[in-house]
Parts: structure tokens; sequence; C-alpha cells
């Protein structure tokens, strides 16, 4: 509900007590007389029950000459007027100033929807002193319309807040309402009306249809072209239930009215038992009746039965014009209001242009359904509405962003900060600016921190927003993220810090605070801070991804089966996501269980082809366990999606040469390797030795001097050089064609290298890779700002690290699987002795 202060409900108040305070030395007039005098019901005797089996005036609803006005709610406060005063008519009048004047509050508050606060203000002030209203407020039959118009504006106030933050249906205020239209009904029989004005209100305003909108939709749907849209069937929805509801409350009234209409005389209503035209000409006369009276309330009657209005009897009867320039009137507006689009239609529906909010609330629902050019045009609108709206400048910027026109939208923003109070040393501002101004700041901020070079001015702004208000959350979070970009982790850790102090409960902080400790280096604060994220929410995504992750990459075996227990947790949360199966994988590696880690690279691949990480380690996998031709499809295929797959391109030269034979192939491996990087070690090692095995001793030779010149403190490479001198030293003294000994295709630098390799490539795969050669996705993810909303809400939301951040975690490894590189490099240096002992040999 719109907020109104208490300066102006007192200020509402005094003036309905100023005007109508004479009244309360009024007696029974007119119809209080049958309705409080003569009725029975308001006695302490009659039964309860009586006044929901009697109509307004006592009489039961079953008799003919019942009036079939049933109103049993208003009949009940004249009971209670009765049981305090008996038949003092002061009680019964001071009872219907009070409830004017919360009408004229709920009326103000129906206003401020529509106005800004100076006009829905005069509008309510306008309304508490209307002369029109002088026969509901003296008279106190008239407190029928009094509480039917409490609940009805209760009603539709209510309706008002069907609309979630996000756009979905709340449930609770929509059942208010159909319970508040029944009471206003038992009040009076027009609180039903209320939801016609909901209806339109909803499909109009809410949602900003226009009928041109609705009709394409329809032809659309019924030409199979396309569904219903999701915001077309929310609506449809809440129509239906409005819809239902009254025809329920419909029949209920029929029932009780015992499907009988009330008999009216000439007396009472003349064109109602007039003949046609005049029946007809007459109804429709009183509309411009009534609107020329809200305009000129100068010929007010108590009494408007009888020949108070002639009947119209003739089609040349001049008062026709009336009823056509009404009509006409209202036609216009009605075209206005449903068909043009472009112009201020829903505002009408409401009758009123220079409303900046329902321009912003058209603008809203146009951004709903993706149209931002639409939804522009609304809100640069309401800001030449209302040129100091905050809201309106900041929805203009949003939407520039949203249609990836930076500039526009840092102006848009700049202007909504310009018309933000200006800060002043020592003073607060908490109970002064709305929260949702506030974001303007975390806006504007987040938008200039993606150009590198302005990342100071970004944190300024956000320590702008907590200095007008220490408690504002959003801001914090925000800063802590840009604090990391800016490689501050020690600044970050405090602002996180400082936004737990406000809720501790969130389990995104207490995710974000990990990352930060990743960031210092500290993993096993990182690992309690990212299970206080999963004690929070056990199905927190990232947390239960990077906290295994964190486990996995401990290389401590005791957290395997909990990294692997928290990853399967993760593939059930996100199936579709390769990522989890691959560390599954990886986990499976570690522990040896061959065919397990297989499945899960498999389906790792499946599900993301191309998939890196998963195809190099399987390739891997396939070779350690002596499946060697297995990889080499796999290998194919990692090197068809990433031709510049290094580590790939080395093993695939090796097993061509020593499982295939095939020195060509491997050969050409190698040398796509140097084309892309010429300083490439071991690439250039593995091509001498592939000169080698094509007994070319010399330019093996020339080959090895070149590694060793790119590399002189290899002293392996200076070994081979020198075998490879001597082997051709001996052939020549020998008198021998210089040729190549068999065996030893494979260099022990690249047997090393190999046994490497899984390590490497894992170790490559944390938040970013540090070395460039890790091909898995990065994963680890920071919490980032919100995106960009009505309200700026969201901040639950994450995305992923800016690109080329790297990740500065080193692995570090268990005491066991130390000792198991060590053993496979005694190994690899074992094989490197057997290979020098084979370059020796004659």
């Amino acid at each position: 509900m719109a907020v109104v202060s208490w300066k102006e409900i007192c200020l509402l108040i005094g003036l309905v007590v100023g005007c109508y305070w004479n009244s309360l030395l009024c007696g029974f007039v007119f119809d209080d007389v049958s309705a409080i005098l003569d009725n029975k019901d308001l006695r302490p005797t009659t039964p309860l029950k009586n006044l929901f089996l009697n109509d307004f005036w006592g009489t039961p609803m079953s008799e003919e000459r019942s009036h079939k006005s049933y109103r049993p709610l208003t009949v009940l406060t004249f009971r209670l007027n009765y049981l305090f005063s008996a038949l003092s008519s002061s009680s019964y009048h001071l009872f219907n100033v009070v409830l004017h004047a919360v009408v004229c509050v709920l009326f103000l508050h129906f206003c401020r929807l529509l106005l800004d606060r100076s006009t829905s203000l005069i509008a309510a002030l306008l309304f508490a002193v209307h002369p029109i209203h002088t026969e509901a407020v003296t008279g106190v039959v008239g407190r029928a319309e009094l509480l039917s118009s409490i609940f009805l504006l209760a009603a539709f106030l209510e309706y008002t807040k069907s609309k979630g933050a996000d756009h979905s249906i709340v449930w609770t205020p929509i059942i208010s309402t159909v319970f508040l239209v029944a009471v206003a009904t038992l009040c009076k029989e027009q609180g039903i009306t209320v939801i016609g004005i909901c209806c339109i209100y909803e499909v109009f305003v809410a949602q900003g249809f226009t009928l041109p909108m609705l009709i394409d939709t329809l032809l659309q749907v019924l030409s199979g072209q396309d569904g219903f849209p999701y915001a077309v069937l929310q609506t449809l929805l809440k129509l239906i239930v409005l819809i239902i509801s009254t025809l329920l409350l419909v029949i209920v009234r029929v029932q009780v009215i015992q499907s009988q209409l009330p008999v009216f005389t000439r007396f009472d209503n003349p064109a109602a038992v007039s003949s046609t035209p005049t029946r007809q000409l007459t109804f429709n006369y009183l509309l411009p009746v009534n609107a020329w009276l809200l305009l000129n309330p100068s010929e007010l009657c108590c009494d408007w039965t009888m020949g108070t209005i002639p009947l119209v009897e003739s089609l040349m009867d001049p008062r026709n014009l009336a009823t056509v320039t009404f009509y006409a009137m209202l036609s216009l507006l009605a075209y206005h209001s449903l068909w043009y689009g472009h112009s201020s239609a829903k505002i009408v529906m409401m009758v009123n242009r220079n409303n900046a909010k329902l321009w912003n609330n058209v603008g809203h629902a146009l951004e709903n359904q993706n149209s931002y050019e639409r939804a522009l045009r609304y809100f640069l609108q309401a800001t030449r509405v209302q040129p100091d709206d905050i809201g309106a400048h900041m929805n203009v910027g949003r939407t520039y962003k949203n249609l990836n026109r930076s500039r526009e939208a840092e102006e848009a923003y700049l202007i909504a900060k310009s018309l933000m109070p200006q800060i002043i040393p020592g003073k607060k501002y908490a109970t002064r600016v709305a929260p949702n101004h506030l974001n303007v700041y975390i806006n504007l901020a987040n938008l200039i921190r993606a150009n590198d070079s302005r990342l100071e001015e970004a944190d300024q702004l956000y320590r702008q927003a907590i200095s007008m208000r220490p408690d504002f959350k959003q801001a914090y979070i925000s800063r802590g993220e840009l604090l990391l970009k800016m490689n501050k982790p020690s600044e970050a850790k405090d602002a996180y810090l400082r936004a737990l102090e406000l809720d501790h409960t969130n389990a995104d902080l207490w995710y974000n605070l990990a990352i930060v400790n990743i960031e210092m280096k500290d993993p096993s604060e990182a690992l309690r801070n990212f299970n206080r994220a999963l004690d929070l929410n056990p199905r927190h995504r990232l947390a239960l991804f990077n906290s295994a992750l964190l486990m996995q990459e401990s290389g401590e075996a005791k957290f395997r089966p909990e990294a692997n227990r928290r990853f399967l947790t993760y593939v059930k949360e996100e199936p579709d996501d390769a990522n989890g199966y691959f560390n599954l994988g990886m986990l499976a590696m570690d522990a040896n269980v061959n065919e397990e880690a297989e499945r899960w690279m498999w389906e790792a691949i499946r599900l993301q082809p191309g998939f890196r990480s998963a195809l190099f380690n399987l390739a891997l996998l396939y070779s350690q366990s002596q499946r060697e031709l297995d990889a080499l499809p796999v290998l194919e295929e990692l090197l068809r999606y990433h031709p510049e797959h290094v580590k790939g391109l080395i093993l695939k030269g090796d097993i061509l040469m020593n499982h295939r034979k095939d020195t060509p192939g491997a050969k050409a491996c190698f040398e796509r390797i140097l084309n892309m990087d010429p300083s490439n070690v071991q690439a250039k090692h593995n091509l001498c030795v592939v000169y080698f095995e094509e007994r070319e001793l010399q330019r093996a030779e020339r080959c090895l001097v070149e590694t060793l010149a790119m590399a002189p403190q290899e002293e392996y490479i200076q070994r081979h050089l020198a075998i490879v001198r001597n082997k051709m030293a001996d052939m020549s003294t020998a008198g021998q064609t210089i040729a190549p000994t068999e065996g030893g295709s494979e260099s022990a630098k690249h047997q090393e290298q190999q046994q490497q390799d899984k390590q490497e490539e894992e170790e490559g795969q944390g938040v970013a890779s540090g070395a460039g050669e890790g091909a898995r996705k990065e994963k680890n993810l920071r919490k980032s700002s919100p995106k960009e909303s009505v309200n700026s809400e969201g901040h639950g939301q994450s995305k992923k690290l800016d690109a080329g951040q790297t990740d500065k975690r080193t692995k570090s490894k268990s005491t066991k699987e130390i000792k198991d590189i060590e053993k496979k490099r005694a190994a690899a240096l074992k094989r490197l002795e057997e290979i020098e002992r084979i370059l020796s040999s004659d």
C-alpha cells in the first residue's frame, strides 16, 4: 500500500470533522426512520440470525414486498449503535463521520497508486469535502455506501499486491481481495463492482496490455504460431479466479433473494417501469447527469425518486445531446486507454496522465516481455512527467544497459545520483533515503567496474552508499566482489564480515567469504565457510561444487569420500553440467578406480562435446592402463576441437612412435607443436629422437645442439648429445655408414613428463588455470553483483570469475602421493639409463 504520513491522515480527519461535526446535532430523517426507528432487527431481543434473513429494512427476504436490498453487515453496525446508545441519533451520526474519515484515508492510499504526493493529497482533500457525499455522511442510512466504499477500496488496494517482486502471482492478496469483496457486497450490493475494476487494472495497468497486443496474441494462438505468453497465462489465471469468485457471489446473492427481483412502482423509480425507448433513454441520460454533478454539485437533492429527473421520452429531446457527448468522451478515453499503446493509455484507464508511477508501471510490464525499446519510451516519459523521480531515471539507466548502450546508461544513473541528497560528514541518512534509491550507487558502480581503469571510482560509489546507510547489506556484498577484482582480499574479507553481521543466515555470504579465503591461501578456513553455507542451504550448488573441489585438490585421501558425495549431490542438482561428472572422474583416477573414472569422463564428454580436460585425461587414463590404441581416437577428438593442445599432441606422438611405429605421424605432431611454439623444449627434444629413429644421426646431432641451446641447464640433453656424437665417432672409426641403433624411440624426459601430465592437467583445473594448460571449465564461482532489476534485488545470483583472472592456489600433496610421484620419477630415471645404454651400444 502506498505510503501515507500521519500528518496527512490528521489533516484529512480534521477536515472531515470540520465539515461534518454539525451532523451530530441532526436526528433521524427520511429513510433513517424506516431503517433505524422502525427496524426491529436492531433490538437486542431480536435473534441475531434475523439480520441474515431480512433485508435492509427488516423485512424478510422471502416476502414479495421485500426491497431485496441485502445488507446484513450494515444492519449489524446499526445494532451495535443501538447497544451503546439505543436511539440516540448523535452516536449514529458520529459513527458515520468516523467511517467517512476512514474512506478518505483509503482514498488517499488509492490516489497514491496513481498520482504524485501533492496531487493525491489534493484529490483526497477534495473527496473529503465534496458536497456529493453529504447525503451519505449525514444520512444514517448512507452508512451502507460508507462501509461498502471502505471494503471496496481495501479490496482494490489489496489486489495491487498480488504481483510479486519477480512478477509471479501472490495468492494471499487475491484471497483477501475476494473476501473483502464479499464483505463489501454484504454492506451494499455495489461492492461487487470492484471486481471489474481489478480486472481492468490487472490487464491494462499492472500488465500493460493494449487491445492490439491482446488481439495479436489471440490471433497468433488461434493460428497455431505460438502458445500463450507466460504473462498472458498469469493474467488469465488471475482473471479466472476473480470471475469465478464473482459468479459465486452472484449465485449466493440470487439464492438469498430467492430468485425474485424487487418490485418498483412508478413512484419509486419511474424509468424502471417505463416502456422502450423511454426507459433506455432515461437510464443513459442519468450517466451524464451524475458526471455533471461530480463537476458541478450545485443541484443536489436528498431524494431522486418520482419526477426529480423528468423522463426522456423522445429521441428529439435535447438532453440526448448530453448523453451523446458523454458517450463520445467516454469512447475517446476508452480508445485512448485501450488502443493507443504509445501514449498515456494505461494511465487514462485510471484517468491520470501526469503520474510518473503509472508510466513506470507500464514500462516494467514491457520490460518483463523483453521489449526494451518500448519500455524505454515509457520510462523516459516518466522522467519528463516528474523530472525528480530517482526511480524513473534508474529505470532508464537499466534499460539502456539492457540495450548495451553503456554511455547513455551511465548518464541516466548520474542524473539519478545527482537527485540524491548530498552527503554531509557526520550526518546519518538512514531515515531519509529509501534503500531502493540507494541502488543507484550500486547500479552505477556495477556498470563502470567493467572498465578496469575505473575500479577505484566504482569503489568510491560503494563507499558512498555505505556512508549514507551503514546497514545497506548489498553495498558490502558488491564492494567485496570489487575488492577481490582489485586484488585486495583482506579488505574484501572485511566487507563480507560486515555484511554477515547484518545477515549471518545468508548462505551466499558465507560462500563469498570462502572464496576470499581461497584468494588469501587459507584453504582450511575456506572449507569451514563453505560448510557454513551448506549448513544453511544443503543444496547450495556452488558451495557443493567448490568445497568438493577444494577437498579434491588437497590431495588428502581422507577427504575423497566426502568430496565424492558432494560432487554426486551436485550432479543431482545440476545434471546437465559436465564439470561435475569430470571431477567425479578425476576423483576416481586419484583413487585408481579406472572403470568408474572412464564412465564419468564419457558422461562429461557426452554433455559437453570437445571438453578438453575430460578428453585429455581419458586418453591419459587409457595410456596409463596399457590401452594406448584406445587413447588414439580420444586424442583425435581432442585435437579436432583443440588443435593446439600441446600435451595431447605429445601424448599422441608418443603412442604413434612406440605402439603404432608411425614415425612420420609422430614427427608431424612434434613439428606442429614447434610451429606453434618454437621454444618448446620437450617437443624439440622428441623431434630429435624421431630423427634418430629415422637413422639421421647428423640431423639428430644438430637438433640436440639446438635443443641444448634452448635449455642449457637440462643435463639429460647434454648426455644424449654426447651419446649420439660418440656413436657417430665410433661408426666413423669403424668405417661404417652412420646409422641409428634400434630402440630408444621415447626420450626419458618424455617418459617422466607423461607421469606428470595427469597431475599438471588436474592442477590446472582450479578456479581458473594458472598455467594456461588446464582445460576444465572455470567453476569455482564468486558471488557477483546482483542483476539490476526494478528493485535491484536478487543478490542471491552468481556469475563466473572475470575472464583472464587466475587462481593463485597451489595444490598440496599428501605424503603418500609424493612418494608415488617419486617412485614414478625413479622409474623414469631407470628408463633413461636404459635408453642411454642402448644409444651407447654398438
